[in-house]
């Protein structure tokens, strides 16, 4: 196995611990314009995506609205502040063993970087919950601010190699819960892809984008890197 230099790891569902909170929330300002969909559905079409593109995915393909970019823009418009509401009303917290894996990795050296779907706001409050800081727990965030294009396409992957000086692609690990996930790691040349079962997709859909490997958690990981 090449040498891994650093490690991009997704937060909702890989990292973070927040019961599919997201979609869920995806899910209530998407059926609030009047539409019964279901989780599956949503996390089916809309995991790991940044989250404008995924209520508009989610509206193509499982709605027939002849203009699902003004119901995308409706839904979208409630979609920050009721995240906002349901973040400050339920508990969040990392994985098990969350943090003790970031030292183990900080500890070879190996850096790392936060990637997601969500805006800078949503994902600096999230980080503050868990208490995670810059330079600490983790070496950089990129969010879906940083980027013009989001998943699939590889610009988190290669602006977080940037910020942290890396030029090898090879030496890159992408580790997420969704297929999406996966596949922004494959367009970015990443060494290993990884696929966890922590959060939003099965291993039958994940095993779909032929990930390096497919994990129960991100903490295993350990066993790969280091045994």
């Amino acid at each position: 196995m090449k040498k891994i230099k650093m490690v991009v790891f997704d937060m909702a569902g890989t990292t973070v611990n927040e019961n599919n909170l997201v979609y869920k929330t995806v899910l209530k300002v998407i059926n609030d314009q009047g539409f019964n969909l279901t989780l599956e559905e949503v996390l089916v079409h809309g995991a790991g995506k940044e989250k404008y593109r995924a209520i508009t995915d989610v509206l193509t393909a499982c709605t027939d609205v002849p203009d699902v970019k003004s119901v995308a823009d409706r839904a979208f418009a409630n979609f920050k502040q009721e995240l906002e509401k349901a973040y400050d009303e339920e508990t969040i917290s990392s994985f098990s063993g969350m943090d003790a894996f970031f030292d183990r990795l900080r500890d070879h050296r190996i850096l790392i970087a936060l990637n997601t779907g969500y805006d800078k706001r949503t994902a600096l409050k999230l980080i503050g919950k868990l208490d995670w800081q810059t330079g600490r727990n983790f070496d950089t965030l990129v969010t879906a601010d940083d980027v013009e294009k989001g998943r699939p396409f590889p610009d988190m992957i290669r602006y977080a190699m940037k910020q942290l000086d890396v030029s090898d692609a090879g030496s890159v690990l992408k580790a997420g819960d969704s297929v999406i996930d996966i596949e922004e790691g494959k367009n970015a040349g990443c060494g290993i892809t990884v696929g966890v079962l922590s959060g939003a997709q099965t291993r039958a859909q994940l095993s779909g984008a032929q990930p390096d490997y497919i994990l129960n958690v991100l903490t295993e990981l350990d066993r790969v890197l280091f045994n």
